[in-house]
Protein backbone atom coordinates (compact mmCIF):
# COMPACT_ATOMS: atom_id res chain seq x y z
CA UNK A 1 0.00 0.00 0.00
CA UNK A 2 1.59 3.31 -0.95
CA UNK A 3 0.40 6.85 -0.14
CA UNK A 4 -1.09 7.05 -3.24
CA UNK A 5 -3.69 4.57 -2.49
CA UNK A 6 -5.23 7.15 0.33
CA UNK A 7 -8.10 9.37 -1.07
CA UNK A 8 -6.45 13.03 -0.84
CA UNK A 9 -8.67 15.95 -0.12
CA UNK A 10 -7.78 19.64 1.35
CA UNK A 11 -9.06 21.88 3.98
CA UNK A 12 -8.48 25.11 2.56
CA UNK A 13 -5.01 24.79 0.94
CA UNK A 14 -3.96 22.35 2.97
CA UNK A 15 -3.96 18.52 2.35
CA UNK A 16 -5.65 15.99 4.14
CA UNK A 17 -5.95 12.29 3.53
CA UNK A 18 -9.14 10.14 3.69
CA UNK A 19 -9.51 6.82 5.10
CA UNK A 20 -11.08 4.18 7.34
CA UNK A 21 -7.95 2.87 9.27
CA UNK A 22 -5.11 5.22 9.43
CA UNK A 23 -3.09 2.91 11.78
CA UNK A 24 -3.03 0.25 9.12
CA UNK A 25 -1.52 2.02 6.82
CA UNK A 26 1.04 3.92 9.10
CA UNK A 27 1.92 -0.10 10.25
CA UNK A 28 2.83 -0.99 6.39
CA UNK A 29 4.66 1.65 6.31
CA UNK A 30 6.18 0.55 9.12
CA UNK A 31 7.34 -3.34 7.89
CA UNK A 32 8.64 -1.43 5.16
CA UNK A 33 11.17 0.69 6.89
CA UNK A 34 9.28 3.74 5.35
CA UNK A 35 9.93 7.01 7.55
CA UNK A 36 6.76 9.00 7.82
CA UNK A 37 5.59 12.25 9.44
CA UNK A 38 1.90 12.59 10.62
CA UNK A 39 0.13 15.53 11.06
CA UNK A 40 -3.00 15.30 13.41
CA UNK A 41 -4.84 18.23 11.90
CA UNK A 42 -7.44 20.68 13.61
CA UNK A 43 -9.31 23.91 13.54
CA UNK A 44 -6.98 25.96 15.47
CA UNK A 45 -4.01 24.51 13.17
CA UNK A 46 -5.89 25.07 9.86
CA UNK A 47 -6.04 28.84 10.71
CA UNK A 48 -2.13 28.98 12.50
CA UNK A 49 -1.33 27.40 8.91
CA UNK A 50 -2.76 30.51 7.05
CA UNK A 51 -0.38 32.90 8.77
CA UNK A 52 2.49 30.79 9.92
CA UNK A 53 4.69 29.83 6.30
CA UNK A 54 6.53 27.27 8.21
CA UNK A 55 3.55 25.39 9.79
CA UNK A 56 1.82 25.71 6.31
CA UNK A 57 5.04 23.99 4.51
CA UNK A 58 5.34 21.47 7.34
CA UNK A 59 1.46 19.83 6.72
CA UNK A 60 2.26 20.49 3.50
CA UNK A 61 5.54 18.04 2.87
CA UNK A 62 3.98 15.88 6.27
CA UNK A 63 3.63 11.96 4.69
CA UNK A 64 0.25 12.20 6.77
CA UNK A 65 -2.22 14.58 7.51
CA UNK A 66 -5.50 12.74 9.55
CA UNK A 67 -8.50 15.06 10.69
CA UNK A 68 -8.12 15.60 14.37
CA UNK A 69 -10.14 17.80 15.28
CA UNK A 70 -14.36 18.18 14.78
CA UNK A 71 -13.78 21.30 12.68
CA UNK A 72 -11.96 19.65 10.21
CA UNK A 73 -15.23 17.00 10.26
CA UNK A 74 -16.85 19.74 9.97
CA UNK A 75 -15.50 20.81 6.71
CA UNK A 76 -15.55 17.92 5.22
CA UNK A 77 -19.12 17.47 5.57
CA UNK A 78 -19.93 20.94 3.88
CA UNK A 79 -17.96 19.89 1.10
CA UNK A 80 -19.76 16.21 1.00
CA UNK A 81 -17.53 14.58 2.40
CA UNK A 82 -18.47 11.43 5.17
CA UNK A 83 -14.86 11.27 6.71
CA UNK A 84 -14.63 9.57 10.67
CA UNK A 85 -12.28 12.09 13.15
CA UNK A 86 -9.01 10.50 13.81
CA UNK A 87 -8.30 11.80 17.10
CA UNK A 88 -3.86 11.77 17.24
CA UNK A 89 -4.09 10.14 21.20
CA UNK A 90 -6.08 7.11 19.34
CA UNK A 91 -3.70 6.70 16.45
CA UNK A 92 -0.93 6.88 18.24
CA UNK A 93 -2.09 4.11 20.87
CA UNK A 94 -3.12 2.19 18.43
CA UNK A 95 0.79 2.16 17.05
CA UNK A 96 1.74 1.47 20.69
CA UNK A 97 -0.61 -1.31 20.90
CA UNK A 98 0.11 -2.83 17.54
CA UNK A 99 4.25 -2.65 18.93
CA UNK A 100 3.54 -4.37 22.05
CA UNK A 101 2.67 -7.78 19.92
CA UNK A 102 5.48 -10.26 19.50
CA UNK A 103 5.80 -9.78 15.66
CA UNK A 104 6.26 -6.38 15.79
CA UNK A 105 9.14 -5.75 18.40
CA UNK A 106 9.00 -1.87 17.88
CA UNK A 107 11.06 0.01 19.80
CA UNK A 108 9.48 3.65 20.60
CA UNK A 109 10.38 7.23 22.49
CA UNK A 110 8.42 9.44 24.11
CA UNK A 111 9.67 13.32 23.74
CA UNK A 112 8.22 15.86 25.85
CA UNK A 113 5.35 17.30 28.40
CA UNK A 114 6.87 18.56 32.08
CA UNK A 115 9.46 15.92 33.86
CA UNK A 116 7.87 12.88 34.94
CA UNK A 117 5.19 12.91 32.67
CA UNK A 118 6.35 11.09 30.33
CA UNK A 119 8.04 8.43 32.50
CA UNK A 120 4.24 7.91 33.85
CA UNK A 121 2.77 7.81 30.36
CA UNK A 122 5.56 4.56 29.64
CA UNK A 123 4.59 2.81 32.73
CA UNK A 124 0.96 3.32 32.09
CA UNK A 125 2.07 1.68 28.79
CA UNK A 126 4.27 -1.31 29.98
CA UNK A 127 1.75 -2.28 32.99
CA UNK A 128 -0.56 -3.38 29.97
CA UNK A 129 1.73 -4.91 27.54
CA UNK A 130 5.47 -5.43 29.98
CA UNK A 131 7.25 -6.53 26.40
CA UNK A 132 7.24 -2.95 24.86
CA UNK A 133 10.20 -0.95 24.87
CA UNK A 134 10.07 2.24 25.52
CA UNK A 135 12.61 5.09 25.63
CA UNK A 136 11.53 8.09 27.98
CA UNK A 137 12.79 11.77 27.84
CA UNK A 138 11.40 14.97 29.59
CA UNK A 139 10.70 18.05 26.88
CA UNK A 140 12.52 21.15 29.23
CA UNK A 141 16.13 19.45 28.42
CA UNK A 142 19.19 21.85 28.64
CA UNK A 143 21.39 22.04 25.27
CA UNK A 144 23.85 19.55 26.56
CA UNK A 145 21.04 17.11 27.57
CA UNK A 146 19.22 17.65 24.17
CA UNK A 147 22.83 17.19 22.27
CA UNK A 148 22.89 13.56 24.17
CA UNK A 149 19.01 13.22 23.65
CA UNK A 150 19.67 13.44 20.03
CA UNK A 151 22.56 10.78 20.04
CA UNK A 152 20.58 8.27 21.64
CA UNK A 153 17.83 8.59 19.12
CA UNK A 154 20.18 8.25 16.58
CA UNK A 155 22.21 5.55 17.96
CA UNK A 156 18.75 3.94 18.63
CA UNK A 157 16.91 4.24 15.87
CA UNK A 158 13.32 3.88 17.67
CA UNK A 159 10.81 2.94 15.02
CA UNK A 160 8.39 5.44 16.79
CA UNK A 161 9.13 8.77 17.91
CA UNK A 162 6.11 10.60 19.86
CA UNK A 163 6.91 13.57 20.37
CA UNK A 164 4.73 15.89 23.23
CA UNK A 165 5.73 19.36 22.83
CA UNK A 166 2.34 21.47 21.92
CA UNK A 167 1.46 22.86 18.52
CA UNK A 168 4.04 23.99 16.53
CA UNK A 169 7.19 22.96 18.80
CA UNK A 170 6.38 19.44 18.62
CA UNK A 171 6.20 20.08 14.38
CA UNK A 172 9.31 22.37 14.59
CA UNK A 173 11.21 20.00 16.29
CA UNK A 174 10.09 16.81 14.39
CA UNK A 175 11.07 18.78 10.94
CA UNK A 176 14.35 19.84 12.55
CA UNK A 177 14.94 16.03 13.58
CA UNK A 178 13.67 13.78 11.10
CA UNK A 179 16.65 13.28 9.65
CA UNK A 180 18.15 11.65 12.87
CA UNK A 181 15.79 8.46 12.38
CA UNK A 182 15.44 8.76 8.57
CA UNK A 183 13.00 5.32 8.98
CA UNK A 184 10.78 6.26 11.83
CA UNK A 185 7.67 7.13 12.25
CA UNK A 186 7.49 10.53 13.52
CA UNK A 187 3.89 11.53 15.00
CA UNK A 188 3.50 15.11 17.37
CA UNK A 189 0.81 13.93 19.89
CA UNK A 190 0.31 17.14 22.22
CA UNK A 191 -1.32 16.42 25.58
CA UNK A 192 -1.20 12.52 25.06
CA UNK A 193 1.64 12.01 27.58
CA UNK A 194 -0.49 13.82 30.39
CA UNK A 195 -3.93 11.98 29.62
CA UNK A 196 -1.84 8.80 29.50
CA UNK A 197 0.19 9.86 32.80
CA UNK A 198 -3.16 10.23 34.92
CA UNK A 199 -2.38 13.85 35.33
CA UNK A 200 -5.41 14.87 33.10
CA UNK A 201 -8.66 13.65 31.71
CA UNK A 202 -9.84 12.71 28.25
CA UNK A 203 -13.79 13.72 28.12
CA UNK A 204 -16.11 11.37 28.32
CA UNK A 205 -17.25 9.18 25.36
CA UNK A 206 -20.50 10.76 24.76
CA UNK A 207 -18.53 14.33 24.35
CA UNK A 208 -16.17 12.55 22.06
CA UNK A 209 -19.01 11.21 20.02
CA UNK A 210 -20.74 14.24 19.74
CA UNK A 211 -17.46 16.33 18.27
CA UNK A 212 -17.14 17.96 21.89
CA UNK A 213 -13.97 17.33 23.28
CA UNK A 214 -12.48 20.72 22.74
CA UNK A 215 -15.28 21.97 25.56
CA UNK A 216 -14.10 19.70 28.25
CA UNK A 217 -10.49 20.44 27.43
CA UNK A 218 -11.51 23.92 28.21
CA UNK A 219 -13.42 23.15 31.45
CA UNK A 220 -10.15 21.61 32.42
CA UNK A 221 -7.68 24.39 30.99
CA UNK A 222 -10.11 27.56 30.99
CA UNK A 223 -6.55 29.55 30.00
CA UNK A 224 -7.05 28.42 26.89
CA UNK A 225 -10.32 30.51 25.89
CA UNK A 226 -8.03 32.78 23.92
CA UNK A 227 -6.92 30.12 21.66
CA UNK A 228 -10.22 28.48 21.33
CA UNK A 229 -11.63 32.10 20.08
CA UNK A 230 -10.30 30.77 16.56
CA UNK A 231 -13.01 28.12 16.24
CA UNK A 232 -15.38 31.15 15.20
CA UNK A 233 -12.96 32.33 12.96
CA UNK A 234 -12.45 28.91 11.37
CA UNK A 235 -16.41 28.26 11.20
CA UNK A 236 -16.17 31.92 9.18
CA UNK A 237 -13.75 30.95 7.05
CA UNK A 238 -14.91 27.36 5.80
CA UNK A 239 -18.79 28.67 5.45
CA UNK A 240 -16.93 31.99 3.25
CA UNK A 241 -13.88 29.90 1.86
CA UNK A 242 -15.63 28.77 -1.33
CA UNK A 243 -16.16 32.23 -2.76
CA UNK A 244 -12.55 33.23 -1.35
CA UNK A 245 -10.55 30.96 -3.06
CA UNK A 246 -7.75 32.28 -5.57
Amino acid sequence: MSLDSLRISSVFDLPLHLSSNYSVWLEQRLALDKGSQVVTLNAEMAMLAQKNQRVHQIIQQADLVVPDGAGIILYLRLQGLRQRRCPGIELAAALIRHSAQPENPYRIAFYGGAPGVAELAAAYWQRQYPNLRILVNHGFLSEPEQAQWCHTLAETQPQIILVALGVPGQEYWIQDHRHLCPQSLWMGVGGSFDVWSGQKQRAPQWLCDNHLEWLYRLYQEPWRWRRMLVLPQFVWKTLCYPWLKP
